[in-house]
């Protein structure tokens, strides 16, 4: 703790966004950093607290108070050493992250003014790049093969460590380019691809092999591939399988008028653009686009503010959130979920300040529309009583139905956890795939755990 006055002394700074009427104009990143002397400075308030609650809190257990304290006195290749050691992608975390660690942090608790952790690891891992100390590694091979199906955050993760483990990893993967959420579920104002892709790059190098547009099954312990005739996948049986294909299946909403054009599942939209930016073309009856609509996005998640910021940049007339749910206390503490557990309040991300109008305990009845296009919502406001009999509360109707206009829909509500049948020893599921839609730094931790399973059941 190199500045113990600190915490008293500097406030918490955020780098904050690119101006609005700047940012709603392209698809660039709408976060901005600080310069390397405020970085430092807000390296600095780390209280390096007897019993860190950020590294508690941190699914990967991130040693914040070390690599803070190396950042604030200037050992920037210390700083990311020690990083890394436990957070193998510190580019996506420290973009994309909901931060965890600061909302557990003491200083949360203490002003509610916490250690600027996440962008701290990102102008870590970003300097890192920058000055050279990232180099590929070539791990010695072992002599053992390992597949892993599904090239997302845990996927990636697991591919990462079982390879510095010794193994040969072969990532298969469905789509044309891998990165899963990150690239197809993710804006590209919150996570440019060009950061996936350096990643990637740095992964083949260290010897891992991709193998992409391919549908693998998996038969008493042997994968079954189907991608024509790529040489990487023609092999011997793997000696373990690693899947991690996510949670593909979204939350329905089977109103009357499902079937309506202009209805859509959020990540229809979101990764259909993410392609077009990435130069693939779509004809005009494929494209989803909110130019000159009006938006409703049922659903009042991340996934939901990412819909939000994208129909803005697309062109939009208007955009209306509904949740079904109460709306979250105004914060910042939440009595429901106490420090130093995360607080349940109410959010507000860089795509709600670009414009929308949010509301909650709306249910949908309706999707409404003429000579088969969507043209509004029939909506239904709620309130939420408890259950006499214990258990979900209650819902019941509050005052008359009304109709939203919308000529585009986006269904943001959630993923379903998939069911898995029983597979041999030697096959592993990590991820979404085997805990349900979660945080990327989740998965990400659950990839690193399942690759220690398969070192110890390979070993």
């Amino acid at each position: 703790m190199g500045n113990p006055k600190a915490f008293l002394e500097i406030h918490r700074q955020e780098a904050g966004y690119r101006p609005v009427n700047d940012r709603i104009h392209d698809f660039g990143e709408v976060e901005q950093t600080l310069n390397t002397h405020l970085r430092r400075e807000q390296a600095s308030r780390c209280m390096d607290c007897g019993v860190p609650f950020c590294h508690w809190a941190c699914p990967l257990g991130n040693k914040a108070p070390e690599w803070n304290d190396a950042l604030y006195r200037g050992y920037w290749e210390q700083a990311f050493r020690l990083l890394t050691s436990t957070n193998p992608f510190p580019e996506f975390t420290g973009r994309i992250c909901p931060a965890l660690c600061e909302k557990a942090c003491v200083l949360n608790r203490f002003n509610h003014e916490p250690t600027t952790n996440r962008e701290d690891e990102c102008a870590i891992i970003e300097a890192a790049f920058r000055e050279g100390y990232i180099k590929p590694r070539i791990p010695v091979r072992n002599g053992k093969h390992v597949a892993v199906i599904g090239a997302g955050p845990a996927g990636l993760v697991a591919a990462n460590d079982l390879n510095q483990m010794g193994y040969s990893v072969t990532v298969f993967e469905k789509n044309e380019a891998a990165g899963g959420l990150l690239r197809y579920g993710i804006p590209n104002f919150k996570l440019n691809k060009a950061v996936i892709d350096r990643r990637l790059q740095l992964l083949e190098q260290e010897g891992i092999k991709f193998v992409y547009g391919c549908a693998v099954e998996i038969d008493n312990g042997e994968l079954k591939i189907d991608n024509g005739s790529d040489s990487a996948a023609n092999h011997d049986p793997y000696d373990a399988i690693v899947i991690a294909t996510g949670t593909p299946a979204a939350r329905d909403l089977k109103a009357p008028g499902r079937d309506l054009k202009g209805v859509h599942f959020a990540l229809e939209l979101l990764s259909q653009q993410n392609r077009v930016l990435a130069g693939m073309e779509f004809t005009k009856e494929e494209r989803i686009t909110a130019k000159g609509k009006d938006v409703l996005v049922i659903g009042g998640g991340d996934t939901g503010s990412d819909c939000i910021g994208t129909a803005h940049r697309q062109g939009c007339k208007s955009v209306t959130q509904i949740e079904i749910m109460p709306r979250p206390v105004e914060g910042p503490d939440d009595p429901q979920n106490p420090w130093p557990n995360w607080p349940r309040t109410l959010k507000t991300t860089s795509s709600h300040e670009e414009g929308c109008t949010r509301r909650w305990n709306i249910n949908t009845l309706e999707f409404l529309g003429e000579n088969g296009k969507l043209t509004g919502v029939r909506v239904q406001e709620i309130d939420w009583e408890p259950n006499p009999e214990g258990g979900r509360p209650l819902m019941v109707e509050k005052g008359k139905p009304e109709i939203i206009k919308a000529e585009l829909v986006l269904l943001a509500m959630g993923f379903l956890k998939p069911e898995h049948p029983q597979y041999p020893e030697n096959v592993f599921v990590c991820g979404d795939a085997a805990n349900g839609a979660s945080l990327v730094v989740r998965a990400m931790a659950s990839g690193r755990q399942t690759a220690i399973k398969v070192n110890d059941y390979l070993k």
